[in-house]
C-alpha cells in the first residue's frame, strides 16, 4: 500500500479519489473531511483501503469514507459502500470483526449537582456489576439452547427474561432484533465463545460513561429525546465481543477458500468477499445478524448492570431516576435498504464499518416517537473531551446513503498510544477536570487517551458541514469505566 491515492477537493468538505488511482476502480471513492482532519490521513493507508473498496463488483454511486476514517482490515474504518443485490457482494471486512459494535445512550432526571458527591462510588459500583476487560466472562451464564435463542431474538429475548422494559425496544436500531438472523449458520465455536460474555464490556475503545448535557443545540428534538441541559446521562459502547468476531474468522476463511478456488485474485486479500446471492453470501448474512442480535442482547444487559448500580448507589428504585433508553446505534453492520441509485429506488445491501445509520425525517426506519425529526446519532469522543447527539439529515441519504461517522476516530495506532502516553500523566490530567477513570488495566487506559482520538468537535463540525447531520446536542464526560 505504499501508493497514496490523489484526492480531488470537491468543496469545503468533500474530497474525491477519481476513478483510476487503484487499478480496477469501478467507482470513485469519496471521503468527507476537512483541511485540518486531513492532515491526519496524510500518507495513511485507509486513503487506498478507500480506493481498493472502489474495486468490489456490484458497487453503487461510490465509495465513501466519513471523517473520522482510519486504517482497519479491509474496509477503512469510516467506511460506508452500497452493492447491487444481483451482481454485488458481502465483503466480512466491510463490517468489522466486532460486529454489530455500537453505542447506546441511557437518560436520567439527575442532575450533575445530585450525581457529583457520589461519583466515585457509581463508578466503582458500575464497574462492579459491568464485567470488563480482555476476555471477560464474568457475564450471565448461557446454555446453548438459550445461545439460540439470544441469536434468534436479540435485546427481546433479555427484555422477555426480565433484564429491561418493554419500552427500551422500541427506541433501538431494528427493535434490537435483526429479523434476517439465521443462528444455525453460527459455528459452534463461535457459540461456545458466547457462553459467558452476554453483558459484559470487554476491552479496547469499548467504555461505560457518566456523562452531563452540556448545551442542547435543537431543543425541540432534544425534547422528544428527554435530554435538557446539566442532565447526567450514561453512554455505552460495545458489541459481539468473541461471538461476533468468530463469525467474522469463521467465515473470511471460507470466503478466501471459495476465492482462491475460483482463482480469483482481489486487490487486497482482506476485501475477502462472496456474491450476496450465493450460499456463502447468504450464509454470512444470517450469521452476521445472529451475532448483531448477540451484541443487542449484550447492551440490554450492560443496561441492566447500569441500573442495578444507580439503584444500589442512590437508594432508590431505577423508574424513579428514568433511565430510559434515549437510542441504541450501530456501527459494524450490513443492511439491506431502499436508496435512489440509477434514477430511481432500489434495494441495496449497504456495508458500514465504524459508521452509522443517520437516516432522515420521514423514514419508516426511525423510531416512530423520533420519526418527525430524523434519526439520533451517537457520536462518541474521547474520554477527555465531548461525545454528540446529533440527527440524520435528508441530504445524507443522497450523499453517504444516510450514513455518518461513528466517533472521533483514532489520530494513532493503540500501539503508538501505549508508547506515547504514560498512564499516570492521563489520569492526572483526566482527574484535574474532574472525571475519575477505572480500568481493568493500565493499558486500557494509555491506549484510550485522549491524545490518541482526533478532535471529536472537528469531526461533528465536517459531517454537519457535509450535510450528513446536524448536532442536537453536546455531552461531557463525569467519570468512565474502560475495558
Amino acid at each position: 500500500m505504499s501508493h497514496v491515492p490523489k484526492l480531488v477537493p470537491r468543496d469545503e468538505f468533500t474530497f474525491e479519489i477519481p476513478i483510476g488511482e487503484a487499478p480496477g476502480m469501478r467507482v470513485p471513492g469519496i471521503l468527507y473531511s476537512s483541511a485540518a482532519l486531513l492532515s491526519g490521513v496524510d500518507g495513511d493507508p485507509s486513503l487506498q483501503q478507500l480506493a481498493n473498496v472502489a474495486t468490489l463488483p456490484g458497487i453503487v454511486r461510490g465509495a465513501y469514507a466519513m471523517p473520522d476514517i482510519h486504517f482497519g482490515y479491509g474496509f477503512p474504518v469510516g467506511g460506508v459502500a452500497a452493492f447491487d443485490l444481483r451482481d454485488g457482494v458481502v465483503s466480512p471486512g466491510g463490517i468489522g470483526y466486532d460486529i454489530n459494535c455500537g453505542v447506546r445512550l441511557l437518560r436520567t432526571n439527575l442532575t450533575v449537582e445530585d450525581v457529583r458527591p457520589k461519583l466515585k462510588e457509581l463508578i466503582d459500583a458500575l464497574y462492579r456489576e459491568v464485567p470488563t476487560g480482555v476476555g471477560s466472562k464474568g457475564g450471565l451464564p448461557l446454555s446453548p439452547g438459550q445461545v439460540e435463542e439470544v441469536l434468534a431474538d436479540g435485546a427481546a429475548w433479555a427484555v422477555a427474561h426480565g433484564h429491561g422494559r418493554a419500552e427500551d425496544l422500541a427506541v433501538q436500531e431494528e427493535n434490537g432484533r435483526h429479523a434476517g438472523a439465521v443462528p444455525s449458520k453460527v459455528s459452534d465455536v463461535a457459540k461456545k465463545r458466547g457462553l459467558r460474555q452476554l453483558g459484559t464490556l470487554g476491552s479496547g475503545n469499548h467504555f461505560l460513561e457518566v456523562q452531563a448535557v452540556d448545551t442542547v443545540s435543537e431543543p425541540a428534538f432534544a425534547k422528544a429525546l428527554g435530554l435538557t441541559s446539566g442532565q447526567v446521562t450514561v453512554m455505552l459502547h460495545t458489541g459481539s465481543r468473541g461471538l461476533g468476531h468468530q463469525i467474522a474468522t469463521d467465515y473470511i476463511g471460507r470466503m478466501d477458500a471459495r476465492l482462491q478456488q475460483e482463482g480469483t485474485t482481489l486487490v487486497d486479500r482482506q476485501l475477502s468477499c462472496a456474491p450476496i446471492a450465493s450460499e456463502d453470501g447468504q450464509s454470512y448474512l444470517g450469521a452476521m445478524a445472529s451475532g448483531a442480535n448477540f451484541a443487542w442482547a449484550n447492551r440490554q444487559l450492560i443496561t441492566a448492570g447500569v441500573r442495578r448500580a444507580f439503584r444500589n448507589v442512590f437508594g432508590r428504585p431505577d423508574e424513579s431516576m428514568d433511565l430510559g433508553v434515549v437510542y441504541d446505534i450501530a456501527h459494524n453492520i450490513a443492511k439491506q435498504e431502499v436508496h435512489r441509485t440509477n434514477g430511481g429506488d432500489h434495494p441495496v445491501l449497504v456495508h458500514r464499518k465504524g459508521a452509522t445509520r443517520a437516516f432522515a425525517a420521514g423514514r419508516e426506519e426511525v423510531p416512530v416517537a423520533y420519526r418527525p425529526f430524523g434519526q439520533p446519532v451517537l457520536i462518541p469522543g474521547d474520554m477527555g473531551t465531548a461525545s454528540y447527539v446529533l440527527v440524520g439529515l435528508p441530504s445524507a441519504m443522497e450523499r453517504s446513503f444516510g450514513s455518518s461517522c461513528h466517533g472521533a476516530g483514532r489520530r494513532l495506532s493503540r500501539h503508538a498510544a501505549v508508547r506515547q502516553f504514560r498512564y499516570d500523566e492521563v489520569t492526572r490530567s483526566l482527574s484535574a477536570q474532574g472525571i475519575i477513570v477505572r480500568a481493568a488495566s493500565r493499558e486500557g487506559v494509555t491506549e484510550e487517551a485522549p491524545g490518541a482520538y482526533k478532535n471529536v468537535d472537528e469531526v461533528v463540525k465536517v459531517a454537519e458541514g457535509a450535510g450528513l447531520t446536524r448536532r442536537v446536542a453536546r455531552l461531557v464526560p463525569l467519570g468512565v469505566v474502560k475495558g
